[in-house]
């Protein structure tokens, strides 16, 4: 059994770091708001460019077949946008958004090239063997467009270059304070059925007028679409991020508090035997004093 000064020196072990998972936990809890209200700002803007896109691209019909909207029926590799975070301490969220990488990257049936975006990710997939072609590690906690397109325009260049044959985006989707999933989805080809799927088909179609056609803008506008769902599932795994950490320390703070009093009342246990073997021995002492005594 442990010695009182031992409990008391693990209570205070305890406390600091009660200290530190509650601090933790504030900032993520001030950071979620932030990330959050960048996710639920973002939205609308990506719902309505997939809205143009939609319009253009039926609009110039077969006229145009851009690269990035081609279907090729011979799939002989596809790279995986893999995001994740760059630190952990937010319970299984790291490890789930990873493993659903490797597990589709197994259930493939192909070639699989993974492109990270935060190292926890990067070592996952590495540790496992996987082919990793390009890292984005160390992405700020409030990223911009232009921080994230690099990795865009890595798949993209793999993808018209016929590297790969379609490009992955795994990341985790933020759907409420409660609630984060693990998600993958189909970013290259951008095939046109299916972005006409997520426009609403009620009511008239609004129209349009492309100046110079059809065919030129959907030369910048696809590129730029890309960029911007990879930009959105950024923020998406930033705002579970935060969500799962806060979640995880609070978790933490709560479970210190409970050892706290567990330790305490081991605590008193050991000074209480302490004193009653104390008194044991000087009741003991007093008795045999006594003894001696009728003896003489």
């Amino acid at each position: 059994m442990a010695t009182p000064r031992e409990i008391k020196r693990r209570i205070r072990s305890v406390r600091n770091v009660r200290q530190i998972t509650k601090a933790l936990e504030s900032v993520a809890a001030s950071r979620v708001r932030r990330a959050q209200q960048m996710v639920e700002a973002t939205r609308p803007y990506a719902q309505r460019a997939r809205e143009l896109l939609a319009s253009v691209a039926s609009l110039a019909g077969g006229e145009t077949r851009h690269p990035l909207l081609t279907f090729r029926p011979e799939v002989k590799a596809a790279d995986v946008i893999l995001i994740s975070a760059d630190r952990g301490l937010a319970g299984a969220f790291n490890s789930n958004v990873a493993r659903a990488a490797f597990d589709f990257g197994r259930s493939y049936g192909k070639p699989v090239r993974y492109i990270t975006i935060g190292k926890k990710g990067r070592e996952f997939i590495y540790r496992r063997g996987g082919q990793i072609v390009a890292d984005f590690s160390g992405m700020p906690s409030r990223p911009t467009l232009l921080d994230t397109t690099p990795a865009t325009r890595a798949a993209i260049g793999d993808f018209l270059n016929g590297v790969v044959d379609e490009v992955y985006l795994i990341y985790t989707e933020f759907v409420s304070s409660a609630q984060q999933r693990p998600v993958a989805k189909r970013l290259l080809p951008l095939v046109t059925e299916e972005l006409l799927s997520g426009v609403a088909r009620t009511g008239p179609r609004p129209a349009y007028e492309f100046e110079p056609d059809p065919a030129e803008i959907l030369n910048t506008l696809l590129p730029r679409l890309t960029e911007m769902q990879v930009y959105q599932a950024v923020l998406e795994s930033i705002a579970s991020f935060y969500t799962a950490q806060r979640i995880a320390m609070r978790n933490a703070t709560d479970n210190a508090s409970d050892l706290i009093v567990a330790y305490t009342l081991s605590y008193n246990k050991a000074r209480q035997a302490a004193i009653t073997n104390e008194l044991l021995d000087i009741a003991s002492g007093a008795e045999a004093l006594r003894q001696a005594a009728q003896e003489a």
